[in-house]
């Protein structure tokens, strides 16, 4: 049995990413793939990079990486871009955006959002015809996946439908459910199409939000205090919160 702790969504906050990678070493987790969002919103952009090289076996592609590598012009962008440096943004651009392999006889897919499409948010409350695309023929194996873990949305959720599994490990850098890092575990029979054992855990780890905080704080970082309020409160700043 194999163990892979999936992550995703660091945003370069060093302090959440530090401790998630803790908590998978005292684990012993051997593996750990990345689906993306390694940079932008927080103030160590360069730095994440940096560690998700390190300790990663497979980095997928997310949008802000996308957005971060392929994309000018707004201010952003281009504080982080400058952080970045030439070569790690050739890093961010050469990136895939899915992987897929068989584990205790399911074919198990990993993306940002989504396999086909770096652009199809698909949440809990999306309709059932547009979470099934996720499942869908990739070039690679051109199989429908039966089961599919994803980020993007910063929200961890595990659910079941139509015989197939869909699961979220939310944020490590910038949560939007509660305000502690979170990812995801798969536990199975790696590489083997025979069905056996298969389970899939999300774990949540409290980091130090004064110290990410605190990073942020010294920085000329544009959209700071967006970031700030999102870090303490775990409510997107383009959502509106009605007090009754």
């Amino acid at each position: 049995m194999e163990r892979i702790a999936v992550i995703s969504d660091i945003h370069g906050n060093m302090p959440a990413l530090e401790a998630v990678l803790e908590d998978i070493r005292s684990r012993t987790i051997n593996r750990i793939v990345c689906l993306g969002d390694l940079a932008g919103k927080g103030p160590s952009s360069a730095e994440t990079v940096d560690l998700i090289k390190e300790h990663c076996e497979v980095v997928i592609k997310g949008n802000w990486d996308y957005y971060l590598a392929d994309q000018k012009g707004k201010e952003a962008l281009i504080w982080h871009q400058d952080k970045l440096g030439a070569e790690r943004l050739k890093y961010m651009r050469e990136l895939p955006i899915y992987q897929e392999f068989y584990i205790s006889g399911k074919l198990l897919r990993l993306c940002h959002a989504s396999p086909n499409d770096l652009f199809h948010r698909v949440y809990l409350s999306t309709e059932q015809s547009e979470r099934l695309k996720l499942f869908e023929p990739t070039p690679t194996l051109n199989l429908e996946a039966d089961v599919v873990g994803y980020g993007d949305i910063h929200g961890a959720h595990i659910d079941h439908f139509e015989g197939k599994t869909i699961f979220n490990v939310g944020s490590v850098g910038n949560p939007l459910d509660m305000p502690q890092a979170s990812y995801g575990i798969i536990e199975g029979r790696l590489n083997d199409d025979n069905k056996g054992p298969f389970s899939i855990a999300l774990v949540r780890v409290p980091y130090d939000i004064d110290l990410a905080i605190n990073q942020a704080g010294l920085t000329d970082m544009p959209e700071k205090q967006e970031y700030i309020n999102e870090l303490k409160t775990a409510i997107y700043r383009g959502r509106k919160v009605t007090h009754l």
